[in-house]
């Protein structure tokens, strides 16, 4: 026997031998499907996937109170900004009948 011919009987038996480790794990994959579906599996790895997010994201709101509590209070002030900003401008003084209309018009409302 050639050395060609020993190297290719070698290359073979590598083929047969990924082809048969390639045959064993796809029946192992299709036993695993045929007991837990696709929809279960899935469902399964985005329950985790959200457990893990939601650990995470406590884990950071431990480390960072300060930061979690600033970006609180300040979603809270933007909601809040109107009747603030209302507020603010009855302590001030300003009335909304004296401000210059907002269309342009140099002419004041009461004309």
């Amino acid at each position: 026997m050639s050395d060609l011919e020993q190297r290719l009987a070698e290359d073979k038996a590598l083929r047969d031998a990924a082809l048969a480790l390639f045959k064993a794990d796809l029946a192992l994959v299709r036993a695993d499907l045929e007991e837990r579906g696709i929809g279960e599996r899935i469902g399964s790895r985005l329950g985790e996937s959200t457990m893990d997010l939601l650990d995470d994201g406590i884990d950071y709101a431990e480390e960072n109170k300060g930061k979690v509590a600033a970006g609180i209070a300040a979603i809270v002030l933007w909601f809040a900004r109107g009747p603030i900003l209302d507020a603010l401008a009855r302590l001030v003084g300003i009335d909304e009948d004296d401000e210059e209309p907002a269309d342009g018009d140099s002419r004041s409302r009461h004309d």
